[in-house]
């Protein structure tokens, strides 16, 4: 028998090798331009390696984390993953509970406007947002992850319930005959089975919430309060000039950490989806 010809995988491996060059590339420019001096970043050598004359070492980014508060924008962008992540996470998935193991018409009702809440744009909602979050004092970072929870609820529970549907009620029979309580029971049976999907939509979320620009530039005051996203279009001097090497510095040291703990944590996103999909 005649081997298949294995021309369609090498092309196809080819084009996604292109296509990750062509994802890498921006990152890759952003890395070698916050090393350079002002200067060479302004002008055509910016798509050029460092040389002895343009290499600016660590300058850059000593910029980026003294003069424009890095470090405290670093953190609040920090709680605000941290916290917003952590509430979307234990609501949506004892949600998403609620409404597998409870079968009635409300669960069902409420099911779908999770659904429904994805395919509306954010833009239909902003200017009404910022107006209830000022009148309610949202306008801090201790408070802006209930906003969150909002609009991270629709994925989050979609994800919840498709992989809550394989998780065989018997389990939860058993543990109830030997006296576990309905919190106990989800909190000790459930959620370590949920652990595939509890840690992509995690990392889909957290990819989210970190590099998130409008709503805390909407809802947040600006005068006490800055993300790292908001934080870079800060550098600019005088005239409209923008702070090249600075800027670029702080995307590059914005960027990484959640690039490194996509890296880290890849395979459960598909492994979490795909266990999500058997049942949807």
């Amino acid at each position: 028998m005649k081997k298949k010809s294995n021309i369609p995988g090498i092309i196809l491996s080819v084009f996604m090798t292109l296509l990750s060059i062509l994802w890498i590339y921006p990152v890759f420019m952003i890395l070698i331009n916050s090393l350079k001096i002002e200067r060479a970043i302004s002008t055509t050598t910016i798509f050029k390696l460092p040389t002895a004359e343009t290499f600016n070492g660590m300058a850059n980014f000593k910029e980026a984390i003294y003069s424009q508060g890095f470090a405290q924008a670093f953190g609040y962008s920090l709680f605000i993953t941290i916290s917003s992540l952590a509430l979307i996470l234990i609501c949506c998935s004892m949600c998403a509970w609620y409404i597998t193991r409870v079968h009635s018409l409300l669960s069902k009702v409420v099911y779908f406007l999770f659904v429904f809440s994805m395919v509306v744009p954010f833009q239909m909602l902003m200017f009404t947002l910022s107006s209830t979050a000022d009148r309610l004092d949202f306008d801090t970072p201790y408070k802006i992850c209930i906003i969150y929870l909002g609009f991270g609820a629709g994925l989050a529970v979609f994800m919840f319930t498709g992989f809550m549907k394989t998780i065989p009620i018997e389990l939860e029979e058993a543990a109830m005959i030997d006296g576990c309580n309905p919190l106990r029971t989800f909190f000790s049976i459930d959620m370590p089975v949920l652990k595939p999907t509890v840690i992509s939509v995690g990392i889909l979320e957290a990819m989210w919430l970190w590099n998130d620009y409008l709503l805390p530039y909407l809802v947040l005051d600006r005068k006490k309060y800055s993300t790292v996203p908001i934080l870079i279009q800060y550098f600019k001097g005088s005239y409209g000039s923008v702070q090249m090497g600075p800027m670029m510095a702080c995307i590059l040291m914005t960027i990484l950490p959640i690039i490194v703990l996509y890296l880290l944590l890849q395979k459960y996103i598909i492994d979490g989806v795909v266990a999500g999909a058997v049942k949807g």
